[in-house]
């Protein structure tokens, strides 16, 4: 393209986005806070599943100071359910540096804000251009694929030398307009029109501007070639109650830090199981009947938990009675979706033996 058709197909994009854009509750502000919440619950994760969230999370932490005050229980409480609780973490960590160090006012250029404990490029990028109306081109699936086929490229997005050459053409077409309204355009444009199969070409704005379109290849782009292979791991889990609480424990690393679940071992056999937790806790359990096998897929692994009914033989030691909830005090703490599904079926099943239901 050359510079008229620059600024052309960019104030397109610009005015179809005002007219056709997505009505969504952090849109309708310019606050720096408010758009940051959104992005990283946004990384990931469907625009549906995170409006509640978004809504529910800014009601209980309107701006950076309530944040950097909360502690990590009420935090991974309202994250429940998004998964990958480490943008919750790097949430926390990154409100409690802009209090620290720019006085509880969200940086307002581009490198200050990319500084942030879990900001990337993308992020940042978002961030600059809503709030501050700084010229920096979003790059992501949207934006990738919209720029292969308006280009007509073969370059294949899973590298990171594509990447970078993407991001210097949004950043060209992103100084011909509004950078707020070109970069969400742009994003609502690949959500909603230039779509990843069955592109809907005759409602798209920018058809005129798109060389796959005119050469027939936009169902072929873009070129994407990742390789990847999911990691099995298999785990027996415990669901193990000492009278009427259930012991679960506070993960300290790893995928699931800082998150509460219920005991789980990468061993063979139950037996195997009883004398891994009594090598850690010191206090025998005893497992008692098969549940049935629950699969939860991550972003490079499947866990295949095989979950047993278990009891303790003792909760009275302070090893165990620490790790001792009721059902009232498990279902306030932050759980990962993993366990969730279990404890939905345990819930299931108390819930068939109430005495109401009998």
């Amino acid at each position: 393209m050359d510079q008229t058709k620059y600024n052309d197909f960019t104030q397109t994009i610009c005015r179809w986005y005002k007219n056709h854009g997505r009505d969504l509750p952090w849109r309708r502000t310019r606050d720096p806070y408010c758009i940051w919440i959104s992005e990283i619950m946004l990384q990931q994760t469907q625009v549906e599943t995170v409006r509640p969230y978004y809504e529910r999370f800014i009601a209980a932490f309107p701006d950076v100071e309530a944040l950097s005050n909360a502690s990590q229980d009420q935090v991974y409480k309202l994250w429940e359910g998004l998964g990958y609780y480490r943008r919750a973490s790097h949430l926390m960590e990154a409100a409690k540096t802009v209090m620290s160090r720019y006085g509880g006012r969200f940086p307002q250029n581009y490198e200050d804000i990319l500084s942030l404990k879990g900001i990337g490029a993308y992020t940042a990028s978002a961030i600059a251009s809503i709030a501050f109306h700084i010229p920096k081109g979003v790059i992501d699936g949207n934006t990738l694929r919209i720029i292969s086929r308006v280009l007509n490229c073969q370059e294949n997005i899973g590298k990171d030398a594509t990447k970078k050459l993407y991001q210097k053409i949004m950043d060209t077409w992103i100084a011909f307009g509004d950078p707020s309204d070109f970069n969400q355009g742009m994003m609502d444009l690949g959500a909603m029109i230039c779509t990843p199969k069955n592109p809907s070409c005759h409602q798209c704005p920018v058809k005129d501007f798109c060389q796959a379109f005119a050469q027939g290849t936009q169902k072929l782009l873009p070129v994407n070639i990742k390789n990847k292979n999911k990691e099995d791991i298999y785990l027996i889990t415990g669901i193990l109650k000492y009278k009427d609480r259930y012991f679960l424990i506070k993960n300290q690393e790893g995928l699931l830090a800082d998150l509460y679940g219920f005991v789980q071992y990468e061993v063979e056999s139950p037996l195997s199981f009883e004398e891994e937790f009594y090598r850690t806790y010191h206090t025998g359990v005893r497992l008692l009947e098969y549940e049935k096998e629950f699969r939860h897929i991550f972003s490079h692994r499947v866990w295949h938990m095989s979950v047993y009914d278990g009891e303790l033989e003792n909760g009275d030691d302070a090893r165990i009675r620490e790790h001792l909830y009721t059902w009232d005090q498990l279902m306030a703490l932050p759980i990962p979706t993993a366990h969730k599904k279990i404890l939905e079926a345990v819930c299931s099943r108390e819930q068939e033996k109430s005495p109401r239901n009998t």
